[in-house]
């Protein structure tokens, strides 16, 4: 079932494939310090008392709250990649709206857009690009 999502691929897919060759190329001039960031990464999305989908959401969240395409795409991936579902990324995103007041509706409806974007992929066997 396809949901309707502000200005659909804007704020997902679109922002991760115009960032993923800078990131590249910034990779190849400090490769030890996204090494490290991978690694700061992987330990803190680890499962624990808490899953990676709730972690996701959390990031997703924060990506909002901070204004950071960049952050919301890419844990909007996560986030559906991990089982998290629309309504529960509706529900983190209103967290925000309480946190963070006016700015938060726009980056939140950027965020709700990106989910919907990334669960109608994966919903049509694409992987959540």
């Amino acid at each position: 079932m396809t949901h309707p999502a502000p200005e659909p691929g804007q704020h997902g897919p679109a922002v991760l494939k115009e960032l993923s060759p800078l990131h590249r190329q910034l990779r190849r001039a400090i490769p030890d310090v996204y090494r490290g960031f991978g690694e700061l990464s992987g330990a803190a999305f680890a499962d624990g008392a808490m899953d990676r989908r709730a972690k996701e959401l959390i990031a997703l969240a924060i990506g909002v709250v901070e204004g950071c395409d960049g952050c919301i795409a890419s844990h909007a991936q996560a986030a559906v990649r991990a089982g998290a579902t629309r309504q529960e990324a509706a529900e983190a995103i209103g967290v925000t709206f309480l946190m963070h007041g006016g700015p938060a509706t726009i980056h939140g409806a950027r965020a709700y857009g990106a989910v919907c974007d990334f669960a109608d992929a994966l919903e049509a066997g694409e992987a959540a690009s």
